[in-house]
């Protein structure tokens, strides 16, 4: 039980970073559900049909999902608002509908004899995908990231390329569901279609929302609160979802700007407001 807790946690930590990664371009995604399923069953075939190690097939449905996010990014980023938000909904609808249609990845029946994952690999991608962000927080990228998303007029006035960014920033949480889908499936053995619904999306979302942001390390904290509270009050039982509910409004009304608001500034502005 406990090695579920912290596999699940450290999953839902990648999860909310794919959707952070997003969020930094000014983008909104409720995809990331269904990027999670073909990672997962990406690997799936890699390691079970073609007999590739867990290391090799992750990373190419990582690969091949970050393809395909970029590649539906091209036009559904060209919405704004909640017009992006019901194309990545559809998104999310039409993969899980056509993974149901797909015998050779066991339909509806999910698929079976994923083995091979382990809680130390997810937490080692955690730290180095943790890592990444910190340094991508110092870099010039950064603030490209930072000017998309505040003012798209603005960033093009700049000469930056805007759909480029986005598309990248899109492709990159397309990736990082992916590993979390594919480490998820080598850990529970068997998956289906039912385990990506488009709950998995809005949960991913939220877990963002209620850390926070605008700040790396409000994702996964976020991401644990809302994977370790349902389990501290099991035994609540029927009335666990009321509480959990509760729970959850409590804290958007009381930290509406998420637990996390703030991102740390970078080296550049602190020696700036320093000097």
């Amino acid at each position: 039980m406990i090695q579920d807790h912290i596999m699940f946690t450290g999953i839902n930590i990648l999860l909310a970073w794919s959707v952070y990664v997003i969020l930094l371009s000014g983008s909104v995604s409720f995809a990331n559900g269904a990027f999670m399923a073909i990672g997962g069953y990406a690997s799936g075939v890699v390691t079970t049909k073609f007999g590739l190690p867990l290391f090799v097939g992750i990373p190419i449905a990582a690969l091949g999902t970050a393809a395909f996010g970029m590649i539906i990014g091209l036009p559904a980023l060209r919405t704004r608002g909640i017009y992006l938000i019901l194309v990545t909904t559809g998104i999310a609808f039409c993969v899980k509908n056509a993974i149901e249609s797909i015998p050779y990845v066991g339909g509806v029946r999910g698929m079976r004899g994923l083995v091979g994952a382990e809680p130390w690999h997810v937490w080692v991608l955690v730290a180095i995908v943790g890592l990444l962000l910190w340094l991508l927080s110092r870099t010039p990228l950064q603030r490209i990231l930072d000017a998309t998303r505040e003012d798209e007029l603005v960033a093009r006035a700049m000469g930056i390329n805007t759909v480029y960014v986005k598309v990248i920033a899109f492709g990159s949480g397309a990736a990082l569901a992916a590993i979390a889908g594919g480490l998820y499936a080598h850990y529970m053995y068997v998956i289906n279609p039912e385990h990506f619904g488009i709950l998995v999306s809005v949960f991913v979302v939220l877990y963002v929302i209620l850390g926070g942001t605008n700040n790396m390390w409000g994702a996964p904290l976020g991401a644990t609160v809302m994977t370790l509270v349902p389990e501290s009050i099991r035994g609540l039982h029927e009335w666990r979802p009321i509480v959990f509910g509760v729970v959850i409004i409590v804290l958007l009304l009381v930290r509406p700007e998420g637990l996390l608001p703030f991102r740390a500034p970078s080296a550049r502005v602190r020696d700036a407001r320093d000097g």
